[in-house]
This record gives C-alpha cells, sequence and structure tokens, in this order.
C-alpha cells in the first residue's frame, strides 16, 4: 500500500511540476492578418479549438489588417518575432526563407506523414518544407444561369463559345463580363487565366519569376486574346471606378452576366438572395486544347519564425492545423476548401465543383501577386489597368513591363 502511496505522489508531484513549468513558460503568440468577418470567425475557433486541446498552452493573437501587415511583417520577424505567422507560399514565402527568417518545419511533414495529405509543392524550398498549408479556393467564372437561359446561352466550354456568348449578351443590353478595376488586382485574374490558357502553366510560372521577357511573342498572343474582349467592350463600362464588391452588383441586379473571381464572391451573393438556382459556376474556357489545364488556388499557410521563443508550442500549432478535422470546420466557415485530402468533401455546390476543378488541374498558379516580385506585380497591375482603358497601349505596356523586370530580375 505504501508503495501505491509513494508512486502516486511521486506522479502528482511530477505533474504539478510540469504544470508550474509551463505556467511560467511563454505564451505562444500569433499574428495574423485574418481581419475579414468570416476569416476572423473560422480562425478565432480553430484558435479555440486548439485551446480546448491544449489547456497548458497561453495563446496571444495579434491581428492586423491585410496592408499593415505586409509592412509589418518585414519588420516583426527581425525584431521582435511572434510564434507564430500566416503568410503565403511559393513567391511571397522565399525571401523569408533565403533571408532564414522562418523555421525549417520538414520534422513535422514527416512525423505526420503529411507529404501525402497536403499536395502542396508551393510550401517545399531548397528540398525542405517551411510551413503548413490550410485552406485555399478555387478561381473561375460565376454566371446568372436565368441570364444565360433567356438567351439561349449554354456555359461556354471553348474560347470562341465565350465569344459567342458575350457578341449575344452585348447584343441585348447586358454587361458580359463582369469586373471592378479601382483596386487593380482584379486585372491579374485576365492575364493569369488568359496565359494559363494559351501557354500553360510552365510558361506561366517561368514568366512570374522573371525568367521570361515581358515582350516575348508569347505574352503578346496573350494580350491578341484579350484585345477579344476589351476591344469590343465586352467589360463592365467605367469599370476603374468600381471595386470588386461594388461590380459585383452589376452580377447580383442581372445587369451583367458573368464575372471571374475567386469563390468569396459567392457569400454577398447569397446574401441578396441569389443562390444555386440562378448563380452558376464554371471553368476558365479552353483556348488551346493542346494546352494542360491549370488554374488559379491561392493558399494560405502558417509559418514560424525562425526568431520564435515558443517554437514548441508554435510546432503543436501547426501540427493542429494541419489536420483534415481541423482544415474542414475551418472551411465550413470561411466557404473555401481544406488543403488535407483527408478532410471531407464539401456540401456546399460551388466548394464541390472547386474541389472537383482543382482535383483534375494540372498545375496550380497562387496568383500573380503571390508567383511575382512585388514590383513587378505593382508594375503590372497598373500597366493592366491602363491596357483596358486603352487597348491599343498593349505595346507600350509590355516595353514598362520588361524594363521592370530586368530592374527586379538581375
Amino acid at each position: 500500500m505504501n508503495t501505491r502511496r509513494n508512486v502516486l505522489k511521486t506522479a502528482l508531484c511530477t505533474l504539478a511540476t510540469t504544470a508550474a513549468l509551463h505556467a511560467g513558460a511563454a505564451p505562444l503568440v500569433i499574428n495574423t492578418d485574418t481581419s475579414d468577418v468570416a476569416v476572423k470567425a473560422a480562425f478565432d475557433a480553430a484558435v479555440d479549438g486548439f485551446k480546448a486541446e491544449n489547456p497548458d498552452v497561453q495563446v496571444k493573437v495579434n491581428r492586423f489588417d491585410h496592408d499593415a501587415y505586409k509592412t509589418a511583417i518585414r519588420n516583426f520577424l527581425t525584431a521582435d518575432a511572434p510564434d507564430v505567422v500566416n503568410w503565403y507560399p511559393g513567391h511571397k514565402m522565399e525571401p523569408f526563407v533565403r533571408a532564414k527568417l522562418f523555421e525549417d518545419v520538414s520534422d513535422l511533414w514527416a512525423k505526420g506523414n503529411l507529404d501525402a495529405k497536403l499536395k502542396s509543392a508551393a510550401l517545399t524550398l531548397d528540398g525542405k518544407k517551411w510551413g503548413i498549408p490550410y485552406t485555399y479556393y478555387q478561381w473561375g467564372i460565376y454566371y446568372r444561369k436565368d441570364l444565360f437561359a433567356k438567351f439561349g446561352i449554354e456555359p461556354p466550354k471553348t474560347w470562341q463559345a465565350l465569344l459567342d456568348a458575350c457578341a449575344k449578351l452585348k447584343a441585348n443590353g447586358i454587361t458580359p463580363l463582369v469586373i471592378g478595376t479601382k483596386e487593380p488586382w482584379t486585372n491579374l485574374a485576365w492575364f493569369d487565366y488568359l496565359d494559363l490558357r494559351v501557354n500553360g502553366f510552365p510558361f506561366h510560372m517561368a514568366l512570374t519569376s522573371g525568367k521570361v521577357p515581358m515582350t516575348d511573342p508569347r505574352v503578346k498572343a496573350v494580350f491578341d486574346r484579350w484585345d477579344q474582349l476589351t476591344k469590343p467592350g465586352y467589360f463592365l463600362a467605367n469599370h476603374a471606378s468600381y471595386t470588386w464588391q461594388e461590380a459585383a452588383a452589376s452580377l447580383a441586379q442581372g445587369k451583367g452576366a458573368m464575372y471571374l473571381m475567386g469563390n468569396f464572391v459567392v457569400a454577398p451573393m447569397k446574401q441578396v438572395g441569389l443562390g444555386p438556382d440562378k448563380l452558376g459556376f464554371m471553368p476558365f474556357p479552353t483556348i488551346d486544347p493542346a494546352v494542360p489545364r491549370a488554374e488559379e488556388a491561392p493558399i494560405e499557410s502558417i509559418h514560424i519564425p525562425a526568431n520564435a521563443r515558443n517554437k514548441a508550442d508554435a510546432r503543436r500549432f501547426l501540427a493542429y492545423m494541419a489536420r483534415a478535422d481541423v482544415q474542414a470546420r475551418y472551411g465550413e466557415r470561411t466557404e473555401e476548401l481544406a488543403v488535407n485530402q483527408d478532410a471531407p468533401p464539401p456540401s456546399d455546390p460551388y466548394l464541390k465543383a472547386g474541389a472537383a476543378l482543382l482535383a483534375n488541374a494540372q498545375g496550380l498558379s497562387q496568383f500573380f501577386d503571390r508567383d511575382a516580385a512585388p514590383e513587378l506585380t505593382q508594375a503590372a497591375m497598373d500597366g493592366f489597368e491602363r491596357y483596358m482603358l486603352k487597348p491599343d497601349s498593349r505595346g507600350e505596356v509590355l516595353d514598362r513591363l520588361e524594363q521592370v523586370r530586368q530592374r527586379v530580375y538581375k
């Protein structure tokens, strides 16, 4: 009996000592820009779930708005690093890896057999893993089913079918293509998809990484296709006066028929009563059947700063966010897709369509502003905006972009 009491006393002392040690441990500090309403709620719910499973960990979340975060992260990674940050894979991640500001988390991938579950090459650099992807979403064309039915239009699968649909819609007083370029990042989606369909994924990634001149004949071929939409006036008039949300009103009101946008456009459509009976989703049409299909699918990821103080708990949090059940719950709240292949299939019709689309894609690009250097991205947004307003300026636009490319990618 005394032996049992001594064992129990020892175990209790050990637990008390461990609890006391962790009580004095540094909190887990997370810096994030998950400031949009739905994303904030989803991220907070994920943090709450982590705390419920790990009551010994004190968590502190510092939240920034998107623009402030882009500047702040470059400062706090060096001066006062948190333990976890959210960021983006691919080109956006690379500078921080090269500067030795992100922690190698290959051990988490190996321990959790994550290569088979999180099929994202964008987190790999120099043969190592530098973060965990936890959500992504599809881009495509959202369209008014009722307008298509009214004018006898089938969802276009080919480029010529898209041109024919645009011509018929315009002839009947409907704006074929909705867009708002007051914030000119929306132009990037059109360039990306045209390039992916004309030249393919490998070329597009080489172009955005500065390995191909912006004056290359293959880039000019992209603008030849773009001309077929801009010159006939198929885009929303005065689009430079509207944000993407303001432009979406044209789709909601039935004044516009098609909108190339990310799945986040669905939420405001649902709010005005536009559901699956009237709002459809289709992939960007094929231009060259010989070119394998690639899609836009921006991925969100979380990382451990190299200068973090509490890397042990940070690893626990990353492992938690890699789980299929956690990602599935997150996606339900944000209307996005889980990266983990073990997550249950989504029930939302748009996400189901997006999951099927991305599963069959031969490549996934992040988006021009994540695949290219910031300076080239800014020049592209400005240049594409000018082109959209004055299509005859395309030569000057490409010459200017080539000058920027040469300067940035020396």
